[in-house]
């Protein structure tokens, strides 16, 4: 049995959950302050949407550290991620609210 059909008996038409992760990043001199992390590091904002049986389903990477949830989000939904209508992704607060 998969964890999805134990998640949807709380959350109706849930199908899997979004969130980041910063990677440590070497990049060159001029390129240093975009991807500065709000916690001093220098990493790639990298944001992924996974399923409840445990399949990443979209990866975007890419985006300097500095870059808000919210921006990168709506870089995934312009280049091909997709929520079919009535379904729903788990996501942390930075993420804005979308249909």
């Amino acid at each position: 049995m998969s964890n999805h059909s134990t998640c949807t008996g709380y959350i109706k038409d849930i199908i899997g959950a979004i969130d980041r992760t910063h990677i440590k990043a070497h990049v060159a001199a001029d390129s240093i302050a975009p991807c500065r992390n709000r916690k001093g590091d220098i990493s790639q904002n990298v944001m992924a949407a996974g399923t409840f049986d445990m399949y990443f389903c979209f990866v975007l990477s890419g985006w300097e550290g500095s870059a808000h949830d919210g921006r990168v989000l709506n870089d995934e939904l312009m280049k091909g991620f997709d929520v079919p209508a009535g379904k729903y992704y788990l996501a942390e607060a930075g993420y804005a609210l979308k249909r």
